[in-house]
C-alpha cells in the first residue's frame, strides 16, 4: 500500500537482524502512519525487542532499510533520536530531583524548550510536581515515563509493555495517554502482551512469531479472518467480564496510592 510521505512515519524493509549463527528478525516489513497506534504482538523471543531497538537506532542496522520521518536511521541515527519519544518497562530516574525537575532536565537534553506543567496535567501528575520518582506508586511511575517520552514532541512514541502490572483504573488511564497522542498526530508504536489491549488502542497490529510477520492488518480484519476458517470458540465470551464487574463496583476514576 503507498502512502503519501507526509503520513508515513516508519518505513521498515526487509529487516534482517543475527545473532551470530541466530537469525532474530527474518525480512521483517511494515509502515507505521501519522496519528496511528501499531501494535507489535508476539511471544517472549519473537524478535520484538530487536525489531523495536533497531527502529530506534539503539541497536545497528544489519540488512534492510528503516527510515523514520524520512531519516536514514543507519545513515543519521542522533538525528533519529531527537525525532522520538521511548518509554522503556523497567526505567531508572535520578533519586534527588523532582517530576519537575527531570522534566526540565530532558528538556535540556533534547535542546527544546519544555513546560512541565503541560506535560504532568496530560499524564494527570500536576499534583505529585514536587515528587520523587521513587515515591511514586506504580501507576503513576508509568505515566512519568510516559510524559517523559513525550518532552520533544515525537513525531512517534514508542512504549513497551505500558501497562504491565497496572491495576485496572491505571490501565486505562494509560489508553487515554495513547488515545490522546493519537488525537495530536503522533504515531504509538507499542508492545503488549494484553491481547485485549491491542485489540481496544491499535489501528493494526503486526503478529510476529520466530522472526517474521506472521499477520499484519487491523484488529477487526484479522478476527474475521479467523472466523471465515469455521473457527468457533470452546468457551462462549460473555457480554461481560470479570474486569468490567470489577470497574463497574469500584468505578474507572483512577486512584492514587495514600
Amino acid at each position: 500500500m503507498m502512502h503519501s510521505e507526509a503520513m508515513l512515519i516508519i518505513y521498515v524493509h526487509d529487516l534482517h537482524t543475527s545473532y551470530g549463527a541466530v537469525e532474530a528478525v527474518k525480512g521483517v516489513s511494515f509502515e507505521v502512519l501519522k496519528g496511528e497506534v501499531f501494535g507489535l504482538l508476539g511471544p517472549n523471543g519473537a524478535g520484538k525487542t530487536t525489531i523495536l531497538e533497531t527502529i530506534e537506532g539503539l541497536r545497528p542496522l544489519q540488512r534492510g532499510s528503516v527510515l523514520v520521518n524520512g531519516i536514514d536511521v543507519a545513515a543519521d541515527p542522533v538525528r533519529v533520536h531527537r525525532l522520538i519519544g521511548v518509554q522503556l518497562q523497567h526505567v531508572a530516574f535520578f533519586d534527588r530531583l523532582t517530576l519537575e525537575e527531570l522534566l526540565h532536565l530532558f528538556g535540556e537534553l533534547y535542546g527544546t524548550r519544555t513546560d512541565p506543567t503541560t506535560l504532568l496535567t496530560q499524564v494527570g501528575l500536576l499534583k505529585q510536581r514536587k515528587m520523587y520518582v521513587k515515591n511514586l506508586s506504580g501507576g503513576q511511575r508509568q505515566r512519568f515515563s510516559i510524559a517523559a517520552a513525550l518532552v520533544n514532541d515525537p513525531v512517534v512514541v514508542f512504549l513497551d509493555e505500558p501497562t504491565s502490572g497496572l491495576d485496572p483504573q491505571a490501565r486505562h488511564s494509560v489508553w487515554e495517554l495513547v488515545r490522546a497522542a493519537k488525537r495530536r498526530g503522533q504515531a504509538v508504536v507499542l508492545t503488549t502482551h494484553y491481547i485485549e489491549e491491542a485489540e481496544a488502542l491499535c489501528d493494526r497490529v503486526a503478529i510476529i512469531d520466530e522472526g517474521r510477520i506472521v499477520a499484519l492488518d487491523t484488529p477487526a480484519v484479522l478476527i474475521h479472518r479467523l472466523l471465515e476458517t469455521g473457527f468457533k470458540r470452546e468457551v462462549e465470551i460473555a457480554p461481560a467480564t470479570l474486569e468490567d464487574v470489577f470497574l463497574h463496583l469500584t468505578g474507572r476514576t483512577l486512584r492514587e496510592d495514600v
